[in-house]
Order: C-alpha cells, then sequence, then structure tokens
C-alpha cells in the first residue's frame, strides 16, 4: 500500500509501472490470470532486451511462460517463432495450447507424422525437423526471429543429443534462442558456452518450487514424513534438513530383521518358536499392495497420483490388480464422462482392431479412474489417458519413467515403488536427477497447495540415501554431441573442411572437454615441480645416475619379460602336452588341490567346449578326466600343468570301470597306489633360463658395471631417488596423453569421418559429389549404410512390401537381444536383399575400424536388426492387425512407433534415390502409403 512507502519510494514504484506499461512485456502479463514469478519477468525482460536466454527451473514452475513471451516478440515484431519439443506428443501439446491463444491460423505444426500450416508465424516442430531444415536451407528459415528450445537438457541424451548442439551452432546469427531446461547444476557452464556461440546470453536459474512437495515413505499402514521439518521444499536448504528419527529407527529395527539363510540350523531342525519370531517380525511391517496404496492415497485427498513403475509388465499388472481389487474412484457420472470421451477419441479405430488392443479392458478400467501408460500403447490410448487425468477423470495411473519426460500432466501426488531401475544394461540405482524429474509431476500449480512424493517402503530402504536422492534439487548437463556422417557432408556442402572443422570445436561436447583438461594441467606443473626436487635427489657425483637407472630399469624389465614368456610357452606346451595323453596314462600332478598321480580315463573333449564344471568353463584345450590315488574322479584343465604333462606309466583299466560307482573308484585307485611305489614322480623339464643366455641382458650387466656411478657409495640411496623420479615422469606423461586425448577429440573424429567418405568417393576436398548430396539426405543412425545400399542398387526391383521389409532394418533394435531365435523374413527378393544389405555393413564396418572410427564412442553404424522385418512386410502387405501382432509378438505401441519411424525413412529414401532410378522413389511412395492405414495412421492433430 502507498501509505507504507515514503514520498520517494512512492513516485519510484509510479515511475517503474509506467515504464513497464511501454513494454510487451506488460500486455503479454494482462494474458493470463496468475502473476509471473520474478525469474520469468527477469528472463522476460532480458528477451525483449535483445538478448538470449538460458532459464533452468525445476519441473512445473512455469518456464513455458517465456517461451511464450518470445512467440509474443515474435508476432509483436512481425517475424517467426520456431518452437521446438524433444518429442511429437510435446509438440502437440504445445500446438494445440498456442492454437487456444492465437488460433488456428498463425499457428503450424512440423512433426515426422504431422504437417499443418508450416508456413504460420509460429510453427512447433520436433529439433529434428529444425536441423533438417537447416542443412537444406528452407526458405521456411526467412523472417525467423526467435528459436524456442524446449527441454534443451535432452543434449544430454545419448541417441539424440547431438541435434540440439547441431541446432544450436547453425542457427542465424538473427536468431535468439530460448533454452528451456530442467535444473541442471552446471547451469553456468551451458550458459558460457551458449554466451560463446550464440552471443550475449542471460543465465536465469530458478530453484524453487512454485508448490511446495513433500517428501513421504509408506510402510506398512503408516506414512512417515522423510524430514523432520517440511521447513524448506525446494530451495538448495532442502539438502540440510535432517531425516526423520522415527523414520531412521525404522530402518534400523528392520534392516536389521533381515533373513540370513546362514543363520538357519542345519535341516529341518528349526525350532517352531523361531518360526513363530520369525512370522511375528514379518508382520510386524510391509509393503502395501497396489490397490492398497491408491486407497490409501484416496483416504487423504492425495489422488490424482501418479505411480512410476519401471517396466510396461508392471503398469499393466498394476492396472489388473486395482479392477480385481474391486477399486473404484470415479461415480456414475465420471464413467458417463469417461465414455463419452473416450469414444470420441476413437471413432476412427476400426472395430474390428478393437479387440485386438485391448480396448475393452482398458475402457472398463479408465471408467474407474485407473489407468497404465506407457510407450507399449497405442499413441492414441496414451492421448485419451493424458486428456482423462489432466480432466480429473483418471485418477490413479501407473506410468514408466517416460512419462516424466516433458509432458503436461502433473499430479497431487507422486508414488515410487522402487529406487533401482534396468538401465538397458544392468539394475541401477535412480540418480538424483531421475528422482526430482519423476517427482517434479507432484503438485498442480493453481490447483494445489502442496505436492507429496512418497517412496513405497521396501526391505534394506536407507533413508539416508533417499533424503540425498530428495536434497539434491540439480544434475550435471553432460554434451553427448559426436559427428556423423550426414553431418559431415551437410557441413562440407555449406562451410568447406576448415570452417566445419572450427564449427565443431564450438561444440558444447569440445568447450567441456577442454575445460575439464585445466585441472590436468595444474597437476602437470605440480608434478614438474616435483620432478625437479627428485632429479637433485638422484644427482651423483661420480656420473650421470639418470643414465645408470635407466639401464638397470631396461635390464629388470628384460628380466620380467624373458620370465613371463618363459611362462608362456611352459603352458603352451603343457597344454600340447594334453592332447598326447590316452586313457590308462598314469601321470603326475604337479601342483594344486589334486597333485599327486592320477590315472587318466579320458582324455577329454574338443576345444572350445565347455564341460560344464565350475571353474574350467574359460580354458580351452583338452580336460582330462582323471582318478586320484585318493579315489576322486575329476575333469583337469591346462592350467593344472605349469609344465609339460607326460605319461610315467600305464595301467589296464577294467571294461566293467563305473567313475559313479565307490566301489569301481576305490579298486581303481588301490591298484594305482600299489604301482606308484614302481614311479618316479620327480622327474622334471629342466630347462636353463632364457636369461642365461640372452645376449641383450649379458650386454645391459657389462654397461652396468662398467658405468662410473656403480662404484658410488651412495648408489642405492640416489637409485630411490631415481625411482620416485621414473614413477613420477611416468604419471606425468599418462596426465599429457590424457589432456592431448580430450583437445580437438570432435575435430580429429570429423577428419577420420571425412577421410572414410573421402574413400568412398561422398567427398574430393571441399566438394560434395553425387553420391555425398544423397547422403546429405539421409537422416538416421545408420545414414551411410542406406546410401550405399541405393548406391549399389541392393533395393532395386522390391516391390512395395519387401521395400518396407528391408528399410525396417535400418531403424528397428530389439529391446532386448534374442541370439538364439533368427528373425522370420519374407522369401525371395526381401531376404536376398537384407542378406546384401548384413553384406555391405559388414564391409562399412571393417572402413570403420581401419579408419579408427570404432575408437569414438557412439560414431559408426551399428548391424541393422532384421527383427521387424517380416511385420513391416506384413502390415505393407495389408495383413491384418490381429495377423501381424500376433507374429510379430509386439505391443501395439511398440508396432506403431516402428512403422512410423519406418515410413519416415522411406520419405528420406523417396527424395534421395538417384533420379535415373527412379522406380525406389516410387515404390518407397507406394510403401509408405502402404503403412500408413489403420492404427498406424491414427492422429491426434491434423
Amino acid at each position: 500500500m502507498t501509505e507504507d512507502f515514503t514520498p520517494a519510494e512512492a513516485y519510484a514504484a509510479a515511475r517503474a509501472r509506467n515504464a513497464e506499461q511501454a513494454t510487451a512485456l506488460a500486455p503479454f502479463r494482462e494474458m493470463y490470470e496468475f502473476g509471473l514469478d520474478p525469474f520469468q519477468i527477469e528472463a522476460c525482460k532480458a528477451l525483449e532486451a535483445g538478448k538470449g536466454v538460458l532459464v533452468a527451473a525445476p519441473t512445473g514452475s512455469g518456464k513455458t511462460i517465456v517461451g511464450e513471451f518470445a512467440v509474443h516478440l515474435a508476432l509483436l515484431q512481425g517475424r517467426k517463432c520456431f518452437y521446438t519439443t524433444p518429442i511429437k506428443a510435446l509438440s502437440n501439446q504445445k500446438y494445440a495450447d498456442l492454437v487456444k491463444r492465437y488460433g488456428h491460423d498463425k499457428v503450424g505444426l512440423l512433426t515426422g507424422d504431422n504437417s499443418v500450416n508450416g508456413d504460420a508465424p509460429i510453427v512447433v516442430m520436433t529439433t529434428e525437423v529444425l536441423r533438417n531444415m537447416l542443412y537444406a536451407g528452407s526458405q521456411a528459415l526467412s523472417g525467423l526471429g526467435y528459436v524456442v528450445m524446449d527441454e534443451v537438457h535432452y543434449l544430454s541424451d545419448r541417441f539424440r543429443g547431438a541435434v540440439w548442439e547441431e541446432v544450436i551452432i547453425h542457427l542465424p546469427e538473427s536468431v535468439t534462442l530460448v533454452s528451456l531446461s530442467a535444473t541442471v547444476s552446471n547451469a553456468e557452464e551451458f550458459g558460457d558456452w551458449l554466451d560463446t556461440v550464440r552471443g550475449d546470453t542471460e543465465v536465469i536459474v530458478s530453484e524453487s518450487r512454485p508448490v511446495p512437495l513433500w517428501q513421504h515413505v509408506l510402510a506398512g499402514r503408516r506414512m512417515y514424513d522423510l524430514f523432520e521439518e517440511e521447513t524448506d521444499h525446494g530451495g538448495r536448504g532442502a539438502s540440510r534438513r535432517e531425516v526423520n528419527p522415527d523414520l531412521l529407527r525404522l530402518a534400523r529395527t528392520e534392516n536389521s530383521r533381515t533373513y540370513n539363510p546362514r543363520d538357519r540350523r542345519r535341516g529341518k531342525m528349526v525350532r517352531e518358536a523361531d518360526r513363530e519370531r520369525e512370522r511375528r517380525q514379518r508382520s510386524r511391517i510391509w509393503t502395501p499392495g497396489r490397490p492398497e496404496v491408491i486407497e490409501r492415497l484416496d483416504a487423504e485427498g492425495l489422488l490424482p497420483a501418479i505411480t512410476f513403475i519401471f517396466s510396461r509388465a508392471g503398469c499393466e499388472a498394476a492396472v489388473q490388480q486395482c479392477l480385481y481389487a474391486g477399486l473404484r474412484l470415479n461415480d456414475e457420472d465420471g464413467r458417463r464422462r469417461v465414455r463419452e470421451i473416450v469414444e470420441e477419441r476413437t471413432a476412427a479405430i476400426p472395430d474390428e482392431d478393437l479387440h485386438v488392443l485391448g480396448y475393452f479392458e482398458w475402457l472398463e478400467a479408465l471408467e474407474r479412474g485407473i489407468a497404465a501408460h506407457h510407450a507399449g500403447m497405442l499413441p492414441t490410448f496414451k492421448e485419451v489417458v493424458e486428456e482423462l487425468f489432466v480432466r480429473g477423470l483418471v485418477k490413479a495411473v501407473f506410468a514408466t519413467e517416460t512419462l516424466a519426460l516433458g509432458i503436461n500432466m502433473p499430479a497431487r501426488s507422486v508414488v515410487l515403488e522402487k529406487l533401482v531401475k534396468w538401465n538397458g544394461e544392468q539394475h541401477a540405482d535412480i540418480t538424483p536427477g531421475e528422482y526430482t524429474q519423476l517427482t517434479g509431476r507432484a503438485g498442480r500449480r493453481g490447483i494445489d497447495v502442496e505436492g507429496h512424493a512418497v517412496v513405497l517402503w521396501q526391505r534394506g530402504l536407507d533413508p539416508g540415501h533417499l533424503a540425498g536422492l530428495a536434497g539434491t534439487r540439480t544434475y550435471p548437463l553432460r554434451s553427448s554431441f559426436k559427428p556423423s556422417y550426414n553431418m559431415a557432408v551437410n557441413l562440407v556442402d555449406q562451410f568447406g573442411r576448415h570452417r566445419s572443422r572450427e564449427l565443431l570445436e564450438t561444440s558444447f561436447a569440445q568447450f567441456q572437454a577442454d575445460r575439464s583438461v585445466v585441472g590436468i594441467s595444474r597437476q602437470v606443473q605440480k608434478n614438474e615441480e616435483g620432478l625437479e626436487g627428485y632429479r637433485e635427489g638422484m644427482t651423483c657425483h661420480l656420473g650421470d645416475f639418470e643414465e645408470y637407472a635407466r639401464l638397470r630399469r631396461e635390464l629388470k624389465d628384460r628380466e620380467t619379460d624373458l620370465a613371463r614368456q618363459g611362462v608362456a610357452q611352459r603352458r603352451a606346451e603343457a597344454a600340447a602336452s594334453l592332447e598326447k595323453l590316452k586313457p590308462g596314462d598314469v601321470i603326475h600332478v604337479p601342483t594344486g588341490k589334486f597333485a599327486g598321480l592320477a590315472l587318466v580315463l579320458d582324455p577329454g573333449i574338443p576345444a572350445g567346449r565347455t564341460n560344464g564344471h565350475r571353474g574350467f568353463e574359460h580354458h580351452d584345450g583338452p580336460r582330462p578326466l582323471v582318478l586320484t590315488a585318493e579315489r576322486q574322479v575329476k575333469r583337469l584343465a591346462s592350467i593344472d600343468f605349469p609344465v609339460p604333462v607326460e605319461a610315467l606309466d600305464r595301467m589296464r583299466i577294467p571294461r566293467s570301470f563305473n567313475p559313479r560307482s565307490p566301489q569301481s573308484r576305490r579298486d581303481l585307485a588301490s591298484a594305482l597306489r600299489t604301482k606308484a611305489g614302481h614311479i618316479n614322480p620327480e622327474r622334471r623339464h629342466k630347462q636353463r633360463s632364457a636369461a642365461a643366455d640372452d645376449r641383450e641382458i649379458a650386454r645391459l650387466r657389462t654397461e652396468i658395471r662398467a658405468h662410473p656411478c656403480h662404484g658410488c657409495d651412495e648408489r642405492e640411496d640416489h637409485a630411490r631417488w631415481a625411482e620416485r623420479y621414473h614413477r613420477l615422469q611416468r604419471d606425468t606423461k599418462q596426465l599429457e596423453r590424457r589432456i592431448e586425448g580430450r583437445t580437438n577429440t570432435i575435430a580429429r573424429t570429423f577428419d577420420r569421418i571425412v577421410a572414410l567418405l573421402t574413400e568412398l568417393d561422398y567427398l574430393r576436398g571441399d566438394d560434395v559429389t553425387d553420391n555425398g548430396k544423397r547422403l546429405a539426405r539421409l537422416y538416421g543412425e545408420l545414414d551411410l549404410l542406406a546410401s550405399e545400399c541405393l548406391r549399389e542398387g541392393v533395393w532395386e526391383g522390391l516391390s512395395p512390401a519387401e521395400l518396407a521389409a528391408c528399410v525396417s532394418a535400418l531403424v528397428f533394435e530389439a529391446r532386448q537381444a534374442d541370439d538364439a531365435v533368427p528373425p522370420k523374413l519374407p522369401a525371395g527378393k526381401a531376404k536376398a536383399a537384407l542378406g546384401e544389405m548384413v553384406r555391405i555393413w559388414g564391409r562399412l564396418d571393417a572402413l570403420e575400424e581401419e579408419f579408427k572410427l570404432h575408437q569414438a564412442e557412439g560414431v559408426g553404424q551399428r548391424e541393422p536388426d532384421l527383427g521387424f522385418a517380416w511385420a513391416a512386410y506384413q502390415w505393407a502387405s495389408d495383413k491384418g492387425l490381429d495377423e501381424v501382432l500376433r507374429e510379430a509378438e509386439m505391443p501395439a505401441g511398440d508396432f506403431v512407433r516402428w512403422c512410423k519411424q519406418v515410413i519416415d525413412v522411406l520419405g528420406q529414401i523417396a527424395a534421395a534415390a538417384p533420379r535415373e532410378n527412379s522406380t525406389v522413389a516410387k515404390n518407397a511412395r507406394k510403401a509408405v502409403d502402404s503403412l500408413l492405414r489403420g492404427v498406424v495412421a491414427y492422429s491426434s492433430v491434423g
């Protein structure tokens, strides 16, 4: 109120209000029913001042307001704004939001699936679409004033992240960039890079959540607060909160009860009292079931909730469990509204496909307010779930972590069943960044006064570890940028080799690599100072002690090498000697558990096969089965013989001998012990030391004895300093190699790619050949393979369905490798073409090895995966959905996604195919039409 201000303060405030009325921000603020937060105002003011901005803020904090202000500015200035998102679902969602505000005439959409009003002043698109525009020099870039990159932290994605950096580097200087990111711990570093490559960039970081987030652990019937006092729900202070002592006591008590099988008495002699005590302890606390969790949240007013389960099967199972438990979260009016919306959104789906898609079971769950959400679902089904959740008609969603990636689907509560997930290679703890991203969905701005993150109790849960996840609000942004073949030809075509190399050296990846060597360089400097001190310590008045120490090291290294060679040679001789053994040979096992005389029962099995005996699986060569004098029957390997083995005598093995019979073993072992009295097992392969005859060792010993420093009284003292000097010098050289390896790494990889492309006649100096121009139109992980297939005419004469099958191998990647069962393939020309594609890939793989591209992580052509070829062929051949999905053993959502990716690449092939071979281009377009039907053709926009 003005009476609280001094006259001077009131005058200053009035001037500030009047000044803002003259800005573009004032009318923009009036478009919203709520006031803008300070970080939003700061970012908008920087944009209006002509600066680029990087806004890093938590999920749900309203970062997109800044992107929408860029749209507002573009329209005021008569310029264009491109709004990019990482995934099509986000693009569709943003398109719908902007259409509501500005109308269909002013907003367009460009994704791989849809093209709507692409000439509009505001166009929403996936980041790849903008990248392709930049390389193609699209006319749509004319008049572009602003680019909004939503979820820019995606540049850490190891598969697609490079696209974000390509766009940032190649955008015209006249374009103002708006980068919207989750909270990352190195926002300033990323901002510094943006400032370097894009010019004046303001970094705005907000770590406070607009809706406070309470953290809980649900154990049995009790909901524990994670922290003792929830006084700070979103800032850096969160990490200083004290863990709830009640929860710590619970964890100590329950985890100490963890059952250990070794504590049990042998056999079945466990007393009934022990069993009863175990039952009582187990019943004291438990992990509540999924229906029980939802009922508890509903009772406490904490719905709607998203429960994250890190498997698709788990999500579907959770829905079924809730249905079986009779859970109902909607009243009759809610059920009616759900049916109306679902029937309207799915009207385009043919009736015969509804049963195949599990429509009726899905609808039953939706009517009860329960749903799953994962990538295996039909996109239409996922979009309906999202709409119903936002409308409050679905109150419990069981989802995989993909839901956390930007979709505007906030909840009052988020539930995490486990803090461990499969990362594609192993089960690993979720990171603080993943935890923040998942729990960030809790708390709806403008609806909820607080959000709730609930972790279910699991035996072994560490509250301190959980507090660390919840208290660490940020995670570092790491570049995943790497050059590709397509990128190389496009860059050389536009800028030439030299300028392209310079551009790549401006990538965030190289920026981070260059910064990382600063600390290493400091260590090198410290080491060099230490080396100078060690050099003084080993100074000898009789001569050059560094030279003398070098001779001693050379002698030691030579002796070690010869000793190692001797061991390897004896091992090889021992392995070869095993091949000469015959049944009935009496041998001596020199070392190990079975040392002593042994009788060969069976000489072994062929090399390369395993016998299933633990410990021998990785040893090649024969593995003789022997009987020891102690009646043991064991299979040996070359590792049991450090020296060659030879038959010391022979014994007859009775035909009736059965190695499984104790009596047979006892009788034959007794005969072996009798024979032992006449055998001398001490024969040895006496060999003269290799060092004794080595001329190099003789020369070094002579030089050492003749060196002046050899006679120094303080020789060994100097030698200790010399050894320290040598170790530190070796460490310093390793550090220098690390610096060299991190400097110009991106440019070196680019040089190797260019050399390989020159070898294949895609490039000639700064000129891009016709082959190169074809490659420039092909985007994807197997871009070079696709180009080579076009060049060699591999796909000529194929039908549209056969071409679809072949192209599927360029995009498909099985979720789990299954080498045991070869994929079903269409016969005839398609099968031959797929075989030819694999042959060409083998040739390219060998070339990449030759040009050292395998050394660069993520660079190169993976082997084509034929696992989707039959499904693509069937669908393009007009087979029914039921038959295709049944034979593919694939969820509908995966099937649709792979089909759309095949359609995308077929479109590229149609554009890139040589003009003299128009049949491939024609059939590629026909294949697109054949695939784009039924469930694949359903679209949320257009």
